[in-house]
């Protein structure tokens, strides 16, 4: 019985997981103190071939560190002001279209996010101008708001009201109101992808012929990819299905970090309208070019 309780110490110290060698160690910790969770997921991933025996121990680590940057992340929302949670952009730059105008023109979007624990706020608003010898030639203006309740890690639900006022594209107000389901398929710090559908209202004032409301489907893609740290690409996409007129409208950018906070992007925008009125045609592009300041 003696024995056994001498070589006790001895048989706890077997069952403790093997050290990390010292190179494994420094790759992780300079991993975890970078932030990045994609590159602590390469060093776990490799750490099973360079030495198995500690992997078990390196992927524990590793799942505390994530454990505790979430929890530490949730406590910083439920503490924050409302201010303090608002991030956003603004882009100003100029566009080349094709379509019902062709003209060089100048071109100014903003964007706000506040991304809570629960509730998400987007607000999106946008300005197209164009006078050529002193002609109004573009005039498109357009403003977004999607509040979204997250009630689940992926899933959420959402609402969304959208003015637009484009002349030159045969209507003077249209007001679009939805609301439904949301998903985010992909979620990570590289690549996200959202998802939603849901039943949608809509008024079209148009310029010469009788308004229109319509019941249609609302689906939109949000998709971003971060290439690198200082590059990465886009794309948004929204469609308004009804029976009389349907919209499809597609955005897709490239945006490059040039210094702090100030990035160049470059954009192609194409906006089809099904049914146009007479003498309008059923797609507009638009390739803008673009200085954007986060904020």
């Amino acid at each position: 019985m003696r024995a056994l309780f001498l070589a006790f110490p001895l048989l706890l110290a077997n069952a403790e997981d093997p050290p990390i060698p010292p190179t494994i160690k420094a790759m992780l910790d300079a991993a975890m103190s970078s932030g990045n969770e994609a590159d602590v997921a390469v060093i776990v991933k490799y750490a099973k071939t360079a030495d198995p025996a500690s992997a078990p121990l390196v992927a524990r680590i590793a799942g505390d560190w994530r454990s505790k940057r979430r929890e530490v992340a949730q406590q910083a929302l439920r503490e924050a002001r409302f201010l303090q949670l608002v991030k956003g952009h603004i882009e100003l730059g100029g566009y080349v279209t094709t379509g019902n105008s062709e003209n060089i023109g100048v071109t100014a979007t903003a964007e706000v996010k506040r991304e809570g624990i629960e509730w998400r706020h987007k607000l999106r608003v946008q300005a197209d101008f164009q006078e050529s010898l002193g002609v109004t030639t573009r005039e498109r203006y357009l403003a977004a708001y999607e509040p979204n309740w997250k009630f689940d890690s992926r899933a959420y639900m959402y609402g969304a009201a959208q003015y637009e006022s484009d002349r030159f594209s045969g209507f003077g107000d249209r007001v679009s109101l939805s609301s439904g389901a949301g998903y985010s398929a992909i979620k990570n710090s590289t690549i996200k992808l959202d998802l939603e559908l849901g039943p949608a209202y809509r008024y079209t004032r148009f310029i010469g012929a009788p308004a229109e409301n319509n019941i249609a489907a609302r689906g939109s893609v949000d998709f971003a990819w971060k290439l690198s740290r200082g590059m990465s690409v886009t794309q948004t996409a929204s469609a308004y299905i009804e029976k009389d007129n349907s919209t499809v409208a597609s955005k897709s950018a490239l945006l490059a970090r040039l210094i702090g906070p100030l990035s160049a992007q470059l954009s192609y925008t194409v906006q089809y309208e099904s049914a146009p009125p007479i003498g309008r045609v059923t797609t507009d592009t638009t390739s803008r070019a673009a200085l954007v300041l986060d904020f």
